[in-house]
């Protein structure tokens, strides 16, 4: 499988009835799309807070998980959404520890983005992944729209003659 690097667009924090949301965008060749992925108020908070820096007074649950991994000597060095089934994705953390192994230890998408915006390490997808559930981004698709109006526009200026203009 090809991993795909993803940027966070966008998160909503929900509340009520009114489900949380971290949108995702793929880096590269793949930027016309968006991976939504449904979370929890709690983990988007989370994320939010990460991506902000802000800082508690005392560590939250994604803090404390980072303190643990850097004091046993670990480090993060990236996460991976690896798989889809239904509405409900799968993630992988990676990590790596000071003699050198890399360990994949199974996450919630939620819960290793809290952590790998605390640590800034990239963010990857499977291009699988990318090929389920990916929304096209109709940003693009309404400036690719534009375009053609735009340049059929011009070949319409450029086709007119005086005699266009007379009685």
């Amino acid at each position: 499988m090809a991993l795909i690097r993803m940027d966070i667009q966008s998160i909503v924090v929900g509340a009520g009835p009114i489900a949380s949301v971290v949108v995702l965008k793929p880096r590269g060749d793949h930027e016309t799309s968006k991976l939504p992925i449904r979370i929890g108020s709690v983990e988007a908070a989370s994320i939010s807070m990460g991506v902000d820096g802000h800082k508690q007074t005392r560590p939250m649950t994604h803090d404390l998980l980072q303190n643990v991994i850097a004091n046993l000597g670990a480090s993060v060095t990236d996460m991976v959404i690896n798989d889809v089934q239904g509405t409900t994705f799968f993630a992988q953390v990676r990590l790596k520890s000071e003699s050198g192994e890399t360990v994949a230890v199974d996450a919630r998408p939620s819960d290793a983005l809290a952590l790998c915006v605390r640590t800034h390490v990239p963010i990857y997808a499977e291009s699988d992944v990318l090929d389920t559930a990916a929304l096209p981004d109709f940003s693009a698709i309404e400036r690719s729209e534009k375009e053609r109006e735009a340049e059929a526009f011009h070949n319409f200026v450029e086709g007119l003659s005086p005699e266009d203009f007379s009685e």
